[in-house]
């Protein structure tokens, strides 16, 4: 591939943000262990960072499940609505929500795989922090699932944990970035 035409090298490198690579910063990956119902994620969130993603992937489920997410030890306060489909329903599309409940729901857990696709704005800051997450089961005839919502409170955490809703979990990886704030 070489210059497009009418530019100089110089130009197509000027083109491409100097930043790009820092944008999204690696924090911690934790490695998911054998036939275990929770994982916490300790030192996760600090003043460095305002905003996070949060990345599942890899392992299994011993049965078909979601996970849940919760800050640090709080257990209620937890605000969620979202959407979700399957390409064997065609264009119908559901909701699903829960006010002031005890976690987030935020990702997949089945035989196939673990997966989530988690944001966070403003965990370790003295506000309230939103979610959103994006997430597909893979089991067959799976649903794609999207959630949003926030958690009533101002603490500013550092720690998180994702909960199967039933059965364990084996293998995988929480992956944690932070966005950099510049």
């Amino acid at each position: 591939m070489g210059v497009p035409s009418g530019y100089t090298s110089a130009q197509v490198v000027q083109a491409v943000p100097t930043g790009i690579n820092s944008a999204l910063v690696l924090i911690s990956s934790t490695t998911i262990g054998s036939a275990v119902a929770s994982v916490t994620v300790s030192s996760a969130f600090s003043s460095t960072y305002d905003n996070y993603k949060i990345i599942v992937s890899g392992g299994v489920a011993s049965t078909d499940s979601f996970l849940k997410l919760t800050l640090g030890a709080t257990a209620t306060g937890y605000y969620y609505f979202g959407v979700y489909g399957s390409a064997n329903w065609g264009s119908t599309v559901s909701g699903d929500g829960a006010a002031n409940t005890t976690f987030w729901s935020s990702g997949s857990a089945s035989a196939n795989s673990l997966n989530a696709n988690i944001e966070l704005i403003a965990p370790n800051l003295a506000k309230n922090t939103s979610y959103t997450t994006i997430y597909s089961n893979t089991r067959t005839g799976g649903t794609h699932i999207m959630y949003g919502g926030y958690l009533t409170d101002t603490t500013q955490y550092t720690a998180f944990t994702l909960t199967t809703n039933s059965g364990t979990i084996t293998g995988g990886t929480i992956r944690v970035y932070g966005y950099a704030n510049s």
